[in-house]
This record gives C-alpha cells, structure tokens and sequence, in this order.
C-alpha cells in the first residue's frame, strides 16, 4: 500500500515539475530571460502558489454546509442556511491534502534553489 501511494505521489510531483518547467521556458523565452532564470523563478512561484493553497486547505474548519446548495450571505448568515459538522474522515481527508500540497510545494521551491545559478550551493 505504501509502495503504491508512493508512486502515484512521485507520478503526481513528476507531472506538476514537469508542467511548471515547460512552462517556465515558454514564458522564459518569450520575455528574453535565461533558462535558468525563467526555470528557477516559475517553480518558486508554482511551489509558493501550492504552499499556499496547502495552508488554506490544512486550516478549514470542521463545519461544513448541509446539502449541496446552501443558503447565505457571504457575511451574514441567512435564515436557511444549514450547517453540520464535518465527519472524522472528512477531517483527515483535508489535513492528508494539505500535507501532499505542502510536501509539493517545498519540493518545488527546492528543485528552484538547484536550477538557481546566481547562488552556488556547495
């Protein structure tokens, strides 16, 4: 069971550095910068982005709406609108895709500090 999770996590982290570094040439090359500029800077910006969303998924609170439709205001609730506490699997579901956002995104800022060529690292 591990060995499979660990290769669909691999397969995901492949695809997103790949995405991100594709990309980052295109968008390099069409503003004049240099390869290793254009990489490094588009998995800082990637990996930031996912580390973020990562935050935002790890602090949801453990209320959610009722139904698929819920009526409200954005900042005043409205009569009608139903609430309910989310179950412990929903819980661990949100900080496991947290964690696989986080881990991303450090991942993707490391493999930005190694295409860096301003800094050396040894």
């Amino acid at each position: 069971m591990i060995r499979s999770a660990a290769r669909r996590f691999g397969i995901m982290l492949a695809a997103v550095a790949a995405t991100t570094l594709a990309l980052s040439l295109l968008v390099g090359v069409a503003a004049g910068s240099s390869v290793s500029r254009s990489v490094s800077v588009g998995y800082y910006c990637v990996g930031s982005a996912i580390l973020i969303l990562g935050f935002f998924a790890g602090n949801r609170g453990p209320v959610r709406q009722k139904g698929e439709h819920g009526g409200g205001g954005f900042l005043l609730p409205l009569p009608g609108r139903m609430l309910r506490w989310a179950s412990p699997v929903e819980q661990k579901e949100s900080i496991s895709l947290s964690a696989i956002f986080v881990t991303i995104g450090f991942v993707l800022i490391a493999l930005g500090v190694v295409a860096d060529t301003r800094y050396n690292l040894f």
